[in-house]
């Protein structure tokens, strides 16, 4: 059975703004986990020219663009009017302290700390990997609400900068089992879709093409195939792939297609793999993927596959909370209150963890 929702007052809310990269969203939840806003002002457009994010250019846009989410927020879970007046409802703020791009993420902060000052709220900050971890315990209006993830389970958070797989022993208290040697799964994906200059992001548009491919086509390695090996290697894909199309310089359509089905293929061998394998030793029943690489459809079909035949429960978030957003970071911000763990106006931007540090459940700016 899944954990339950617990029962709260449904009248005390929460305000969470996400800045991490070059998305700048915020977000309104209700005790019980309840998605009443979720706004993102999405910098894709920005950064496309340059095939990559600017992590100058996304701090500038976070500065324009972070009032503007909050407010519109803050509208659509019909707290406030556009003037800000009225937001006694609110019980905290909680804010992405990092990891992330330093100068987007102190954007966020000093908007949350602003906010949390000004009416005397607590101010609570979150991992944002964490919060990719907690996405699947969010409620969105008009869904199928079903069962949270029951705990202890298994997760696999898949990024454009994390790859790993984690031990949930209780909600806030995980053991990292596997993680990427070198490039992220995200990361290969937007590289290859640079290599064959397909645009940015890459991996939606890999994901899109690879429908029409043939998986098979290309024989791409998988790294770290011993059996029991958690961690992945994504780097070596990425050589194989620029020699291939060294050898092949002009692809067909259909030619190109099929490289992307294959480049694709091997990214979510080893991650269902390595999964399985890490479901085996750990004896869990319940899988949790999150991260942006959780929109993939292939992986979501491939894991879904997988734990329906050997009997496991698959939990993945709405599409809508995948990508970076700001519903989860309230909802892994609502815990972390319930629990008594507040910050102060010391909270700090922190732009990287070490692995043994990533999820430790002290003030992010001790």
């Amino acid at each position: 059975m899944g954990q339950a929702i617990p029962e709260v007052n449904e009248t005390r809310y929460l305000l969470a703004i996400e800045s991490s990269c070059d998305e700048t969203a915020a977000a309104v939840i209700r005790g019980d986990f309840h998605v009443l806003s979720n706004v993102i002002a999405s910098q894709i457009a920005v950064h496309a020219a340059f095939g990559g994010v600017v992590p100058e250019l996304a701090s500038r846009h976070h500065i324009v663009n972070v009032l503007p989410v909050v407010r519109e927020s803050l509208v659509q879970a019909a707290l406030v009017d556009p003037s800000f007046e009225g937001l006694a409802s609110l019980g905290g703020v909680a804010v992405t302290a990092g990891p992330g791009l330093v100068g987007s993420l102190m954007i966020g902060l000093q908007a949350a700390k602003a906010l949390a000052w000004g009416l005397n709220l607590p101010l609570i900050g979150v991992n944002h990997l964490e919060a990719h971890l907690e996405a699947a315990f969010a409620r969105l209006t008009g869904s199928d609400v079903g069962e949270a993830p029951p705990v202890p389970h298994l997760a696999l958070l898949v990024s454009g900068g994390h790859s790993m797989i984690l031990d949930v022993r209780a909600r806030g208290q995980y053991e990292i089992l596997g993680s990427t040697r070198d490039d992220a799964a995200g990361e290969a994906f937007d590289k290859v879709a640079k290599m064959l200059d397909l645009g940015y992001p890459g991996g939606p548009i890999i994901s899109r093409l690879a429908v029409a491919g043939d998986p098979t086509a290309v024989r791409f390695p998988r790294a770290m195939r011993r059996h029991g090996e958690l961690d992945m290697s994504f780097s070596g894909l990425k050589t194989a792939v620029r020699l291939y199309l060294k050898d092949h310089p002009k692809l067909s359509q259909q030619h190109k297609a099929d490289v992307c089905a294959s480049v694709q293929e091997a990214i979510v061998d080893s991650l269902v793999t390595k999964t399985l394998d890490a479901m085996k030793l750990r004896a869990r029943k319940a899988l949790v993927l999150g991260g942006g690489v959780a929109a993939n459809p292939r992986l979501r079909e491939r894991l879904a596959a997988a734990c329906q035949e050997r009997g496991l429960s698959l939990f993945v978030p709405e599409m809508a909370l995948c990508t970076d957003n700001a519903a989860m970071v309230a909802v892994a911000g609502a815990r972390r209150l319930a629990e008594g763990r507040i910050d102060g106006m010391a909270l700090d931007a922190r732009a990287r963890w070490r692995p043994e540090q990533m999820f430790t459940p002290l003030s992010l700016g001790s």
